[in-house]
């Protein structure tokens, strides 16, 4: 099962994308997040697309995604997961994971301009994002494995410059819109738990190709590890990490211009595609 966000004038509505992916279902919740609260989402889910007349269907062409996630209530980030990007880093493989956090205000749609102020380093990072399914506390693997609805795709869009100011990294991540998410939550019966490979692109230009298969800490062991110290709840949302490749790494470093078009993708999930506008210059102070 897919699922999407769609925008609905000033609000959301959840819906079902249909076999093909050429029409969506609304289904009765203001978002996938909210949808997901109910322990029988799938189940509401499915009768609603057994029931539904042909007339709720939406074209796919007459609407707009939002975030997939517009009030998750986390977002936690996995940095420096894949062994080609700690090494592209200069460091050396982690004991524990990397953690950050975003806000919600952080998650832009699938295809949204991302408009970036007071930056000059913008950096793209392509990542598969985990969805929660499930309330976890000190959970272990085995039921982290079992509580997560399904995967999306994201790009941690970087401000390196506010990011490289301190040691934290927190106000380099936390630009508001800046991290597109989508364009659908794919369930985790979708895959055959082989992983993911990630791509990232500038103007068409492959940058980044990753295999989630060489993930120092994968999906379960993430959702584990972050369980012991706070409790994650359905609807909240993990990023994984980004593989080699990122602008920062290159040499010289390069950095996303404004009008630049970065594409993020997960074969079996799909891609995000956002225009760059970054007409402010970087703040000095």
């Amino acid at each position: 099962m897919k699922l999407a966000t769609l925008r609905t004038g000033a609000a959301t509505t959840t819906a079902a994308v249909q076999t093909g992916a050429e029409t969506y279902l609304p289904l009765p919740a203001s978002d996938v997040g909210a949808l997901l609260a109910d322990p029988a989402w799938r189940a509401r889910a499915e009768e609603t697309m057994r029931s539904a007349p042909a007339s709720a269907v939406v074209q796919v062409s007459r609407t707009q995604l939002a975030p997939l996630l517009p009030h998750a209530g986390k977002v936690i980030c996995c940095g420096l997961n894949y062994g080609d990007h700690i090494q592209e880093m200069g460091r050396e493989l982690p004991e524990y994971p990397t953690l950050f956090a975003k806000f919600a205000d952080t998650l832009a749609g699938p295809a949204d301009e991302l408009a970036v102020h007071g930056s000059g380093r913008v950096d793209w990072e392509a990542e598969l994002a985990v969805v929660v399914g499930a309330t976890l506390t000190c959970a272990d693997e085995a039921e982290a494995a079992a509580a997560i609805a399904g995967y999306t795709v994201a790009n941690d869009v970087s401000m390196r410059d506010w990011q490289n100011r301190t040691l934290q990294w927190f106000q380099g991540k936390a630009f508001d819109a800046s991290t597109p998410v989508g364009p659908v939550l794919a369930t985790a019966d979708e895959f055959d738990g082989s992983g993911f490979e990630v791509r990232g692109y500038v103007n068409g230009e492959l940058v980044q190709r990753g295999h989630t298969r060489t993930l120092v800490f994968g999906p379960a062991k993430l959702l584990s590890y972050i369980s012991q110290f706070t409790t994650l709840r359905p609807g909240d949302l993990v990023l994984t990490g980004t593989p080699g490749g990122v602008g920062m790494g290159m040499k010289p470093p390069r950095f996303l211009q404004d009008g630049d078009v970065l594409t993020t993708e997960i074969d079996g999930i799909g891609r995000l595609e956002n225009r760059m506008l970054i007409n402010q210059p970087a703040l000095t102070n």
